[in-house]
């Protein structure tokens, strides 16, 4: 088994030794039948794409660049790091949504000692929206607290949940959420899913939490929501545009609680990443079937 690891121009060790951990021989570029591509975008990876080329790894859950750029295809196959990240990503939700409950996105800004006004998280309804990866082990993280959990996937099935619905009716679970969590991949037809329609559906007290990709969001629906009371708050690990501009008016809003992109930490990143690696070229040197296979056809 021959593995090429593109890493740009200066090797990442990490990946080498995860290639090399699971019987892999990382050689150049043309001998290979496989690339783990870390580096660039799209440009970067198109020219590597040689008949040779059986799949490639990308070191990424999100690969909107590369199904814009049109470069998933089936031959090579493509893998993305789909559900490595799933644990340090659900667990940043949890954290958000408790931030939420008991308003420590503001208490932590006060200098005076204010009314108590914040309120248990314990018992809440939780629409999950995009039941991947990220939402079977946020699903059992909202286990302790008894949450009732609303799940949004089209594979029709989310064991636990107290109902399931496939995403064209994903509105319908908006007016019931306490939370409503954002996990859905990027796509065109996900592109601007939640807007000034779907914040009307939500309740007034009800929060947005976005972990997932930013232009999900109509931000500008978002901001007229959120300065109205439409919705209670919002809480957003990603933004559309992202990084959030200094001076936008998502800063300035008591209700929202911005982290930037942080959600999977550095040393998440690299062990999700890794033993994807690693899982994947023992899965490919045995032809077996590999994990988080992209589909040309949904881009995800």
């Amino acid at each position: 088994m021959t593995v090429a690891v593109h890493v740009g121009p200066e090797p990442v060790p990490v990946l080498i030794e995860a290639v090399r951990r699971a019987g892999g021989r990382v050689v150049p570029l043309e001998e290979a039948e496989a690339i783990v591509f870390f580096g660039g975008g799209p440009d970067e990876l198109r020219p590597m794409l040689h008949e040779g080329i059986r799949w490639v790894q990308l070191p990424s859950a999100g690969i909107e660049r590369f199904a814009d750029a049109g470069l998933i295809s089936e031959h090579p196959l493509f893998t993305a790091a789909t559900g490595s990240y799933g644990l340090p990503v659900a667990e940043h939700a949890v954290a958000l949504m408790l931030a939420a409950a008991r308003r420590l996105y503001r208490s932590a800004r006060v200098e005076s000692w204010e009314p108590k006004t914040s309120r248990e998280f314990a018992g809440s309804t939780v629409a999950i929206v995009g039941y991947g990866g990220i939402g079977r082990v946020l699903m059992r993280m909202l286990e302790p607290f008894g949450c009732r959990v609303l799940a949004v996937t089209d594979s029709g099935e989310a064991p636990g949940a107290d109902l399931v619905l496939p995403r064209a009716r994903y509105r319908e679970v908006l007016p019931e959420a306490d939370y409503v969590v954002v996990l859905a991949p990027a796509t065109p037809e996900t592109r601007g899913m939640f807007g000034k329609r779907e914040f009307e559906l939500m309740r007034e007290d009800a929060w947005l939490v976005n972990v997932a990709r930013g232009s999900l969001v109509v931000t500008d629906e978002l901001v007229d929501a959120l300065r109205a009371g439409r919705i209670g708050g919002a809480a957003l690990d990603v933004t559309d545009p992202e990084p959030l501009p200094d001076g936008h008016p998502l800063w300035s809003l008591d209700n929202v609680l911005i982290t930037p992109h942080s959600a999977n930490p550095p040393s998440s990143y690299w062990r999700g990443l890794t033993e994807r690696v690693t899982s994947n070229v023992r899965r490919f040197g045995d032809g077996a079937p590999l994990e988080g296979v992209v589909s040309p056809s949904e881009g995800f």
